[in-house]
């Protein structure tokens, strides 16, 4: 992928001859451009473009990637034919994803339709997304506003206890006791048929990946219609605006669960936090402070130290690189919905752009170091010049 550093770079005229090959497959790879470096992709993206749906693909890449892709081709290439932007985009996520990576997703594919082909989901309302069955009413309000206001209704219903951390009521409670008996079922079918399955993370060794039995498809259109939104609102410093992927799960604490849980950041941009239930204590969330990988065990400041009560229904977002963790669970099950949510664009243009991690707390303490550092520098410069003169 060539991305030029710092704003969008000058793009060449998109000739007849060169769409021609993108679109024929007259070009060398797989159908694209043989001056494919000519193509650069923007560093913005265009947020007034409407991408094209590629849902109906079969593709090797998941469609939301697509669809966010799409926002950050250059200009010349936004009105071509779906199929010409569709070629051109794989081949740039083919050339940053290896043929091992392509096998490996076609095994967890494969690991999925085999779930999905012997399980008998409970409720089968809940492998659609409803938001009225789902959501509460303050928060469907919110995101039922006209496109004018809806920015300021999402604000409306958020609190910000700590800098960077968000909580509001999300989820009905019918639809969690839903969702726990889902769940509950899902481990009962894997207990009798004896089916290995694999866990949320290397740190949870209990709790179930929603995705891998189904539920894929709710929890796209919860990312897609509902935290993206959010995200952009609130995160666009870590590609809020472009999240194009999820990795959904639930965990479960109690004393013969996964009792508590490290100090980490999660593999996401933004991750969404929500408790389902059921009774407990303990297990509360710690936060620490924003870092970037340089920084990930840098200290903790005063102002950084944030203790986060659970209740169930309600939502708390975070940046993924907020470190946090989970305090014990001293008595009861503590279950929690989890959304992992990515961007593959923003991944792409971290490795590109020059001081672009603006989010970490302790990067932003560096640089204000080196601004006072050269002002005193300054200063003390101005003031020998001044006492040169007086001599």
């Amino acid at each position: 992928m060539a991305i030029e550093r710092g704003k969008d770079s000058p793009l060449p005229p998109a000739s007849p001859a060169n769409i021609a090959a993108i679109t024929n497959g007259t070009g060398t790879g797989a159908g694209l451009a043989p001056s494919n470096a000519n193509y650069r992709l923007r560093l913005n993206p265009n947020q007034d473009h409407r991408a094209d749906n590629y849902d109906d693909l079969g593709m090797e890449f998941t469609p939301l990637l697509f669809s966010s892709l799409e926002r950050y081709l250059p200009p010349n290439l936004l009105d071509v034919s779906r199929d010409t932007k569709y070629k051109y985009m794989r081949d740039i996520l083919r050339r940053y994803s290896t043929e091992g990576e392509r096998t490996r997703e076609q095994k967890h594919k494969e690991y999925r339709q085999k779930i999905v082909s012997n399980y008998q989901p409970l409720y089968r309302e809940l492998y659609t997304m409803n938001p009225s069955m789902f959501f509460v009413q303050s928060f469907l309000k919110a995101f039922n506003a006209n496109e004018k206001n809806k920015d300021e209704s999402i604000k409306s219903i958020m609190s910000e206890p700590s800098p960077g951390v968000y909580t509001f009521d999300m989820l009905q409670p019918r639809f969690c006791e839903m969702l726990l008996s889902e769940v509950e079922n899902f481990e009962k079918w894997v207990h009798e048929t004896k089916f290995r399955i694999m866990r949320p993370n290397t740190m949870n060794k209990f709790g179930a990946v929603l995705d891998d039995f189904g539920m894929q498809g709710t929890l796209d259109k919860l990312m897609e219609d509902f935290i993206r939104h959010i995200s952009k609102i609130f995160f666009p410093d870590v590609g809020g605006y472009s999240l194009d992927s999820h990795h959904g799960f639930v965990v479960e604490y109690g004393m013969d669960r996964d009792v508590e849980l490290g100090f980490h950041v999660d593999d996401s941009e933004v991750t969404l936090n929500v408790c389902l239930g059921k009774q407990f204590t303990g297990g509360e969330l710690f936060f620490r402070g924003v870092r970037c990988e340089k920084h990930v065990n840098s200290e903790t400041y005063p102002e950084e130290i944030f203790d986060y009560a659970h209740a169930p229904g309600r939502a708390i977002i975070h940046r993924g690189r907020h470190r946090h963790g989970a305090r014990a669970t001293t008595s009861g099950h503590r279950i929690n919905l989890l959304l992992w949510c990515r961007s593959s664009v923003f991944r792409e243009l971290k490795k590109h752009k020059k001081e672009f991690l603006n989010f970490c707390g302790e990067c932003k303490r560096e640089k204000k170091g080196r601004l006072l550092h050269s002002v005193a520098a300054k200063k003390k410069e101005l003031l020998v010049g001044e006492g040169d003169l007086a001599s």
